[in-house]
């Protein structure tokens, strides 16, 4: 398991010239470094992938902004949108030497609502349907997709573990995996260790994050039982700190960070790592 950081922590957009803190995270020991991009003109992936390559650190996964505009389960012009945007991130993923496209890759984050049952059935299928054309993309790149569920505050759609694996199996690719968030999961699941176990060899990504989106370890979730649980499945894929701060204005703002979690941002990526290595030794 690669240890690895998501650039939210320090800025939005991330761009091309972002890169300058690619030596700054491989100082403090990060293996891999996850990037949103939010729009594909955002980034040159030639000179990304140079940079990420003279640091010395891995590009270990593209993380999906499912802003405004970008839904599956949408209008035929939002699944457009998203279809365009997720494509381009697959190309430019590909291009890195990237192996994942990660996140919430079925609707916009932020609709969360009581959609009837027969509503709900439209929309399962009309994401089944996109993300079965998105995952043939990315299997002809080489690139993983896996898929996150939400908390119940960011979406309606996908909240559970289980959920996710339906959707998983439902789209019935060798190119679409499961990603779980310790952040998610202490909110939706009964029991986090559990509901790893349950996603076994399917789990393609995960996200190690305080249960506050403070720094991992300084919390309540039962870290110890998590790694065991990720070891008896034999999870190989990066462990990823995903954790926002009021520095970064917009990501503060769209997460509802709303005060100072961390006396510094830096603790939660210096303390971050050191828990995150000695717990999974």
């Amino acid at each position: 398991m690669r240890i690895g950081l998501n650039t939210f922590l320090y800025t939005s957009p991330f761009t091309t010239k972002s890169v300058s803190l690619f030596p700054k995270f491989k100082r403090w020991g990060f293996e891999t470094v996850e990037i949103p991009v939010e729009d594909p003109s955002h980034i040159d992936p030639v000179k990304v992938r140079e940079a990420a390559k003279k640091a010395g650190i891995a590009i270990g996964s593209i993380c999906a902004a499912m802003g405004p505009g970008r839904d599956f389960r949408g209008t035929p012009a939002e699944q457009k949108n998203a279809m365009a945007y997720c494509t381009a991130l697959i190309d430019q993923a590909a291009i890195m030497g990237c192996p994942s496209l990660i996140g919430p890759i079925y609707s916009v984050v932020g609709k969360a609502d009581a959609v009837p049952a027969a509503q709900q059935k439209v929309e399962w299928a009309l994401v089944v349907k996109n993300l079965k054309r998105l995952a043939a993309h990315a299997e002809a790149k080489g690139v993983t997709l896996c898929i996150e569920p939400l908390n119940r505050f960011e979406t309606d759609f996908l909240n559970t573990c289980e959920q996710g694996l339906r959707l998983v199996k439902a789209v019935n690719s060798p190119a679409v995996k499961l990603h779980l968030d310790t952040f998610h999961m202490n909110i939706e699941e009964k029991n986090q260790a559990a509901a790893i176990r349950k996603a076994g060899k399917l789990l393609g990504h995960f996200h190690a994050c305080g249960s506050d989106r403070g720094t991992p370890g300084g919390d309540h979730i039962a870290w110890p039982e998590i790694v065991k649980a990720l070891k008896a499945i034999g999870y190989k894929g990066d462990v990823v700190i995903e954790s926002f701060t009021t520095d970064v204005k917009v990501i503060a703002r769209a997460a509802a960070i709303w005060r100072k979690i961390e006396p510094k941002r830096d603790n939660i990526a210096v303390d971050g790592i050191k828990f995150l290595r000695r717990v999974l030794k």
